[in-house]
């Protein structure tokens, strides 16, 4: 059993440390957003029924078939968002942290303007 509260704990750790976020409500979903406009990640607990604890965030162009093929069990292609390529993640299986922070950070960087990304390499 997976503690959904320490998990967002984590979670907002991992999203509030990246350059300009912040966190609101979204839909009735913790969800992250860059300068307050866009969104780039949501977690999910139990959505509309679908049993899943994940999260939904932006991915790069392909990640998202290229993950949800090579681990469906983990990776899935979310509903309302799947069409524009973002990513389903499944937080209450083997959670592997420094995974999490990557795909975190790709989402990040898929949305947010070109300065905030430099800013985290430098």
């Amino acid at each position: 059993m997976v503690d959904r509260s320490a998990v967002l704990g984590r979670l907002r750790e991992i999203c509030l440390a990246l350059p300009e976020t912040s966190e609101r409500l979204s839909h009735g979903a913790p969800s992250f957003f860059v300068r307050g406009k866009t969104s780039f990640l949501m977690l999910l607990d139990d959505h509309h029924g679908d049993g899943r604890f994940a999260i939904w965030c932006a991915a790069p162009a392909g990640d998202q078939q290229l993950l949800a093929d090579a681990d469906p069990e983990k990776f899935f292609v979310p509903p309302y968002v799947g069409h524009r390529g973002w990513l389903g993640v499944r937080l209450d299986r083997d959670l592997d942290w420094d995974e999490l922070r990557g795909i975190v950070e790709d989402a990040f960087c898929t949305v947010a303007p070109k300065r905030l990304v430099e800013q985290l390499s430098g």
